[in-house]
């Protein structure tokens, strides 16, 4: 125990996915070839992988399908960290345009049930990556590049074996992507050089016609069933307006605050290596301090443990955030307890809003850092802020508790929920970069939060009355929804859609209503 309030005392210093909408039925026939394989040209080399179809029979055939249909062709390997996988199948890596930010964060369209299995990742194994979702996987996969014992607790049976290589060349190839130059090391470990590990085709052929295959043994198994995941553990908190999930298993605790920057929420994972893995929330607030100010004050904070050479910072960058500004810092140092000296590695992002600031804190053991990162990641992918709404002007943000966007309180937490996350990225990456889309949302959000706030606060107190609003807007989210499924180019498109939908609106709404009611008195 005592490790881990070393960790959280030195953690003090420090404190995409995916895209989700509805499911569609695969509809690929495993008859229409023999023992299909898929072979990957990559710049690099060929990879060729073999499918458990009876493990994990969604996953294979929308790999299949997907592949037919050129989805991958052009994309890269987006994430590599050599001893853990290299992680590709994103269509935002297509685009030389796209930010390196974005990667990670795309997919087809739709989301696949989880099919956890009891085949373990060892060294060539294909898996789907995943939100934190059990059910977010979409088009993302990862192919382990060395075995790790700790896999058993961090992937095993919590991501959907479909697949593995098969081929000398295929290990080869994975060595050669698994040790290119990367840059933003434990943040994004995406490759400076993209065309060194580009995708250019994926074929899907009969297992016949690939030679030198290797005669592997069958897939090594668990020795316990896996047994459906319930999801990750959720957390929220009415007094901060936040709410996040931390991994099954974990010990979640709140604690009553020390100091000012001692942690509000503190998610202890089983130990693996030396220490326990440790991930951490810290609410503060802003006073009136921008991000930069920050920055600043948090160089000064770790100056003393720098210069003394307890710690290293590897790297530092500010990025976006769940459409926040954040801050983002990777460092390792060695620290005493008990007599011991333990290595141990840290992650902290800083995700800043106007009046209060979040900081997230992962730490482990240095070499057992990256067995948990995924876990965080999930955790952070997780985070909401329950009346946060981008789009709403500073002149109509009001002082007062509570309040916010009653949409986003009806839905948080709820299967709905990452459908707005959706609708609220198309609003601002598609509608807020038209004329007419700009001002339309101008002209909204001033009446939308005249009433907004007070329908929110209304919903916080009566869980029944949210339930009712949420089922209320649930038709509304559903034709907005249509918008992610067309191609907007120009003014024009913008009005006629938004017309189409608004008018869609109006009918479900109210003129069907009306004529219902007018039948019923007639």
């Amino acid at each position: 125990m005592n490790k881990i309030f070393l960790i959280l005392s030195v953690s003090l210093l420090l404190v995409g996915f995916g895209t989700n909408a509805f499911a569609q039925e695969i509809g690929i026939n495993k008859n229409n070839m023999v023992n299909p394989v898929a072979v990957l040209e990559t710049n690099s080399g060929n990879i060729t992988i073999e499918f458990f179809y009876d493990d994990a029979p969604k996953h294979v055939e929308n790999f299949i399908k997907l592949s037919l249909s050129g989805f991958y062709d052009g994309t890269v390997f987006h994430r590599i960290i050599p001893g853990f996988m290299i992680q590709g199948g994103d269509p935002n890596t297509l685009h030389p345009e796209n930010s390196t930010n974005v990667w990670g964060q795309g997919g087809p369209g739709y989301n696949i049930g989880a099919e956890f299995n009891n085949i373990k990742h060892n060294r060539g194994i294909v898996s789907m990556a995943r939100t934190n979702d059990p059910n977010g996987a979409g088009s993302q996969f990862f192919i382990v590049h060395q075995s790790d014992d700790s896999y058993e607790l961090s992937l095993d049976g919590k991501y959907s074996v479909f697949g593995r290589i098969v081929t000398a060349e295929s290990f080869e190839t994975l060595d050669k992507i698994a040790l290119v130059d990367t840059e933003n090391k434990g943040i994004r470990d995406n490759p400076i050089n993209p065309e060194q590990v580009k995708i250019a085709k994926i074929t899907i052929v009969n297992r016949s016609d690939v030679p030198n295959l290797l005669e592997l043994q069958e897939p090594e198994r668990t020795e316990s069933t896996v047994t459906p995941s319930t999801g990750n553990q959720k957390y929220e908190s009415a007094e901060h307006e936040i709410g996040f999930s931390v991994p099954e298993g974990w010990l979640l605790q709140t604690r009553d605050k020390t100091q000012q920057n001692s942690p509000d929420v503190v998610a202890v994972g089983p130990k693996i290596g030396l220490v326990n893995p440790v991930i951490s929330l810290t609410v503060q607030e802003t006073n009136q301090r921008t991000l930069d100010d920050l920055i600043s004050e948090k160089t000064e904070t770790l100056k003393p443990a720098i210069g003394s050479g307890d710690l290293k910072v590897i790297s530092q960058e500010k990025t976006t955030i769940n459409e926040n500004e954040a801050y983002v810092i990777l460092a390792e140092g060695s620290f005493s307890a008990n007599g011991e000296i333990f290595d141990v590695k840290f992650k902290e992002i800083m995700i800043y809003d106007t009046e209060k600031f979040y900081t997230f804190a992962y730490s482990n053991g240095f070499d057992d850092f990256d067995s948990q990162l995924p876990r965080f990641e999930e955790t952070l992918g997780s985070f909401e802020m329950l009346s946060q709404d981008k789009s709403i002007d500073e002149s109509t943000n009001t002082s007062t508790e509570g309040g916010g966007c009653l949409i986003a309180t009806a839905t948080f937490g709820s299967e709905l929920a990452p459908q707005v996350q959706q609708l609220r990225e198309f609003r601002d990456n598609t509608i807020l970069s038209t004329e007419s889309g700009t001002a339309f949302m101008s002209g909204f959000n001033q009446f939308y939060y005249s009433f907004s706030p007070v329908i929110a606060d209304l919903e916080r107190e009566n869980p029944l009355f949210k339930e009712a609003v949420k089922l209320s807007i649930t038709p509304m989210l559903s034709t907005l929804s249509i918008l992610n499924y067309v191609e907007i180019d120009s003014e024009e498109e913008m009005l006629s859609y938004g017309i189409g939908i608004i008018l869609m609106n109006v009918g479900m709404y109210f003129a069907a209503p009306a004529i219902v009611i007018y039948k019923i008195r007639k």
